[in-house]
């Protein structure tokens, strides 16, 4: 504890009490083995000094940290907000916190986080990996600290994994637009190193050729981020397409408001003109001009059960763990956005 520009340790408290260090750190730590009257008489000078132990020292002592760190691509999208209530309320029912970082989808970040856990020395990482290649992560590893996947499929990996089955989703939102009689359709990516960007347009393109189509009746729009301006962006891309498509499935939500927000300053209707699905169902989805299809993930269900794996892992029964790699399974929601039928 620091007093004006003085800080207060043990030792100060100790001195100041006339008993020794070990006295104090009992008084502290196993009060039952120090007498009544010099437990008071210590916790008497603790308060009058303003001392407060150092948690971190404490735990690093103990060689286990009381900290989860939680690392998401985008803050900035409700999606991981929905996956950070879930894991914080898991934590919290273990009297664990939770540490909330953003990669902002950037490998390098990314690698500057996972070197301030392993300097923190955390319990363990819940991670949406914005570095495809691992490597990332295999340098992390070499700390033993364990983690969990989140938001992606880790299978083969050495952690355990709690995802959506994006390959699902992708195909619901095509086979809802191929249902509605669109031909032509638009996809909106993201970065093409996240593997959700590349599972979705799978999904999207298996469904394109179960209906018998060709695969040209999927046209690709990609974006460098996974945000309202860059689906803006994207909308006005869409414009200038010719022909036009009739209907566009975005890789999230964030984007479909953006290509939602296009459409509407330039008079397109939607979805009479295009129709547009979206991809989380995050609560803005619903709430928007016009409310947008999407597909549903279970936000707060998957960062719940990422956080019980890894508090499984460091847990007393770290020993009996085995990884584990739960895929849920994504729901398709209808709304306004595409409920016009050609």
């Amino acid at each position: 504890m620091t007093v004006g520009k003085t800080t207060v340790g043990i030792k100060d408290v100790a001195r100041e009490a006339g008993v020794s260090v070990g006295t104090v750190s009992n008084v502290l730590n196993q009060p039952e083995r120090v007498s009544e009257r010099t437990r008071r008489h210590v916790e008497q000078v603790i308060g009058q000094l303003g001392y407060v132990r150092s948690e971190s020292a404490r735990q690093l002592r103990a060689g286990h940290s009381r900290i989860v760190a939680l690392l998401v691509l985008d803050m900035a999208n409700p999606f991981f907000v929905e996956v950070a209530r879930g894991a914080e309320r898991q934590a919290r029912e273990a009297g664990l916190g939770v540490m909330l970082c953003n990669s902002a989808q950037n490998p390098r970040e990314e690698m500057e986080y996972l070197s301030l856990f392993a300097e923190q020395r955390v319990r363990g990482v819940l991670i949406t990996p914005a570095d495809s290649s691992g490597r990332n992560l295999r340098e992390f590893s070499r700390h033993g600290i364990p983690y969990v996947f989140v938001d992606r499929v880790a299978a083969g990996e050495a952690g355990c994994s709690v995802s959506v089955d994006d390959v699902t989703g992708g195909a619901l939102a095509a086979r809802h637009l191929i249902a509605a009689g669109h031909r032509s359709i638009a996809y909106v990516s993201g970065p093409p190193h996240l593997k959700q960007v590349q599972d979705r347009r799978s999904g999207a393109l298996l469904a394109i050729e179960e209906a018998g189509l060709p695969p040209g009746t999927l046209q690709e729009i990609p974006t460098d981020h996974l945000d309202v301006s860059s689906g803006r962006d994207a909308g006005a891309r869409l414009l200038g397409l010719s022909p036009r498509p009739t209907a566009v499935f975005c890789a999230n939500d964030l984007l479909a408001l953006g290509v939602l927000q296009a459409m509407y300053a330039v008079g397109v209707k939607v979805p009479e003109d295009m129709a547009i699905v979206g991809y989380d169902d995050i609560e803005f989805a619903a709430a928007a001009t016009v409310p947008l299809t999407s597909i549903r993930q279970p936000a707060q269900m998957m960062g719940s059960m990422a956080a019980s794996l890894l508090l499984e892992e460091t847990s007393d029964q770290a020993e009996t763990h085995e990884h584990r790699h739960i895929v849920l399974q994504p729901e398709l929601v209808v709304r306004n956005s595409t409920a016009f039928p050609r």
